[in-house]
């Protein structure tokens, strides 16, 4: 299947909005802070498993960060490093009809910026995968440490290859109630998987209050990725989206599993912040990526800053 020729245009508005402003980055920046976020089925369902785990961290540099989205893109740029594991259920003797091992390693640039109240978050990454990304060398290592059986399932993982991948997120934020926001989203992305998402996400209290706040790509979650808010306190977050799945470069044509057309995420968070020290722990249960996958399964998420 081909990604719609209205989310190709737009995609291909996207890349060249993100060109057009990677000369921007010649001006005058400081750093104006940091996000991250640790993702694994350890600290969800327990499980070891399918998108088994990631860590994301970004690194936002721009001339300054006035609590609010510039009007360009460029003035704001995000530089990710991300890592992720997606694996079988059973490292060790896994199904016939289950899915691959995939290490990917991400590098990439995104833009962030407000334009007639829509907030959009243009990037192009390089989605590296392989055995030459080493995450499946980290992997075996880490069973060997914990005196666990050796995986098997390495040499059978997707062979070593580079994905451009452009990805185009489009939101508006509303007041629902003293602070209650919702913001609904579309995303579009083409590369290393192509897809046309569309969702929402809820949030009671300050969280993100005056933050640049960003998206994990496989959970939906947001973190915070400038400074840390001014209100201390709980906050609430629930989202949900339904994604339409046109191609992936996670699954191989020709083996025995068939890739779903939909994917589901429906996802819950809650955050705390006293002074210079906050914590986030969220759950987002995942639908199947393929037909054969017998269940979903529930990823945590967490983002600890501590300062003694």
């Amino acid at each position: 299947m081909t990604l719609p020729r209205s989310a190709l245009a737009a995609l291909s508005v996207s890349v060249a909005l993100v060109a057009t402003a990677l000369p921007l980055a010649a001006q005058e920046r400081t750093t104006l802070g940091w996000g991250r976020l640790l993702t694994n089925d350890a600290i969800g369902d327990g499980e070891d498993r399918w998108r088994t785990g990631s860590y994301v961290l970004s690194w936002v540099r721009g001339p300054d960060w006035t609590g609010a989205l510039p009007g360009q893109p460029g003035a704001i740029l995000e530089f990710r490093l991300r890592a992720e594991t997606i694996a079988p259920a059973d490292l060790i003797t896994p199904a016939a009809l289950d899915r691959r091992y995939v290490g990917a390693l991400t590098l990439g640039v995104h833009t962030h910026f407000e334009t007639r109240g829509i907030e959009s978050s243009l990037g192009l990454d390089a989605v590296i995968v392989g055995p030459q990304t080493g995450i499946s060398d980290i992997h075996g290592d880490l069973h060997d440490l914990l005196g666990l059986a050796p995986p098997t399932v390495f040499g059978a993982q997707i062979g070593n290859d580079v994905l451009p991948t452009v990805t185009a997120e489009f939101g508006r934020t509303l007041e629902i109630g003293p602070q209650a926001r919702l913001r609904p989203f579309v995303e579009m992305q083409a590369g290393a998987e192509t897809l046309l998402r569309v969702g929402g996400d809820v949030t009671f209290g300050s969280f993100g209050d005056g933050a640049l706040m960003i998206r994990d790509s496989t959970t939906g979650q947001r973190y915070r990725g400038t400074g840390i808010g001014e209100t201390d306190g709980f906050s609430l977050t629930m989202g949900a989206d339904l994604a339409e799945i046109y191609d992936s470069n996670f699954f191989l044509t020709g083996d025995a599993i068939t890739p779903s057309d939909t994917r589901a995420r429906a996802r819950l968070g809650m955050h705390w912040q006293g002074g210079q020290n906050e914590v986030f722990y969220g759950v987002t249960w995942l639908s199947e990526e393929f037909e054969e996958q017998p269940e979903g399964q529930v990823l945590g998420a967490i983002n600890l800053r501590l300062r003694f």
